[in-house]
């Protein structure tokens, strides 16, 4: 039997009893849909939404190709892509998963970037926002938001460790055109001329550019909600017919192989498909607080499958590959643990050690409460800003496509 049609039937196989299970398990299903769905309602949406509208207005308006001119010179010899992918990682740090990605194909959609250095930007930018990291991980689920710190630092070397990394993929790179304007003109001069460029090549008004912008994030934000939903099913049901079960047992060899404590390896599974729950999961462990730290981190720097279904479907778009992603996740998610390791003290315990009017200058003035209060505040109004949205997108898509048709 052909390697086709082998995978034809696993699909088939597959998918045939996931539907049995859910139909054996309605109130267990439901249960898991209805949390995903608030996760999304209240969290992803609102929270995403905003950044995706006005990335989307920042490309049309060429304010991104003004950023790529002037980060040329850090981007390009340091990570091996074009001065774009900086406003891509900031916004990929600043938003959360999946901005990163979609930022990366759209850049990559409009020719700034190559599909090789679109892969390699694409690794490097995917990350959790801080807001996450301090408001749910260290607060909701630790109690602790010192350990915010701890858990940001770690996540984000572990990007920087992935970039450098990545930086050696794919060989040498010519595709792109690299002629050295900087000698003629100088950076601020050639920015604005890639600037004025852009914008003069935009033949779009602005009411059309913005309702461009709302109806592509909204459509995304949809598709990132399915996702959520199903892979919350499907992480219940796994549990229910005890797969996780028999898959933990796997990785407990792994784990002891590390000194790191076996009743983790429940919530690593469980954090390998979807990131929230293991993360809850890692925090209602029995463990010691430094195994506990390293997994959550690991778990956050991998993402979760859920998040990486979301970015196969963002990339499927594009001649960007989803495999160079995959790879980079296990590598952000060794180096996040690692780093936890190492910082653990340095950043937790030695901090711990401190009365509260004793701590440094530096983390009194960069305390997390802003990033917990935001995060409270996102998750009162978010469903609010879920609701008004939604009603903006069916007027716009209803008057483009319906209202607008001749009978």
């Amino acid at each position: 039997m052909s390697l086709s049609k082998l995978k034809t039937m696993f699909f088939a196989v597959f998918i045939g009893g996931l539907t049995i299970a859910i139909i054996l398990n309605p109130k267990e299903s439901l249960e898991a849909s209805i949390r995903g769905l608030t996760i999304w309602w209240e969290v992803v949406f609102p929270s995403l939404l905003p950044f995706f509208i006005v990335s989307e207005l920042l490309i049309g308006f060429g304010v991104v190709k003004f950023i790529g001119v002037l980060l040329e010179p850090l981007m390009r010899p340091i990570f091996r892509v074009p001065g774009v992918g900086g406003f891509v990682w900031a916004m990929g740090m600043a938003s959360g998963n999946p901005a990163g990605a979609k930022l990366t194909a759209r850049i990559r959609q409009e020719k700034q970037i190559t599909a090789l250095q679109a892969e390699r930007l694409v690794s490097f930018t995917s990350s959790s926002n801080p807001l996450f990291i301090f408001g749910a991980v260290a607060v909701g689920f630790f109690n602790d938001a010192s350990l915010g710190i701890l858990l940001a630092a770690a996540h984000y070397l572990g990007n920087l460790c992935v970039g450098l990394t990545m930086r050696y993929y794919g060989g040498l790179d010519t595709s792109l055109n690299t002629e050295k304007k900087h000698v003629i003109f100088p950076p601020i001069k050639l920015a604005f001329r890639e600037l004025h460029l852009t914008r003069i090549k935009e033949s779009r008004p602005l009411g059309k550019m913005l309702g461009d912008a709302v109806i592509s994030s909204i459509q995304t934000l949809l598709m990132i909600g399915g996702f959520i939903i199903l892979f919350s099913v499907f992480n219940k049901i796994l549990s229910l017919i005890h797969v996780t079960e028999w898959i933990a047992i796997v990785f407990s060899g792994g784990l002891t192989l590390l000194h790191i404590s076996t009743d983790l390896s429940v919530p690593l599974i469980t954090g390998i498909f979807e990131i929230t729950l293991g993360n809850q999961f890692v925090s209602e462990s029995t463990a010691n607080l430094l195994d506990k730290v390293m997994v959550a981190s690991f778990i956050l720097a991998f993402g979760g499958l859920s998040i990486q279904a979301q970015v196969a479907s963002i990339l499927a778009d594009t001649d960007i590959r989803f495999q160079p992603f995959f790879i980079a996740r296990i590598l952000q998610g060794i180096y996040s643990a690692v780093i936890a390791f190492f910082l653990f003290k340095p950043l937790y315990l030695n901090l711990q050690s401190y009365q509260s009017n004793e701590l440094p200058v530096f983390f009194m003035r960069h305390s997390p409460e802003w990033a917990i209060d935001y995060w409270e505040t996102i998750l009162h109004v978010g469903p609010l800003i879920t609701i008004l949205s939604l009603c903006i997108y069916v007027y716009l898509y209803g008057k483009r496509n319906v209202f607008t048709k001749t009978p």
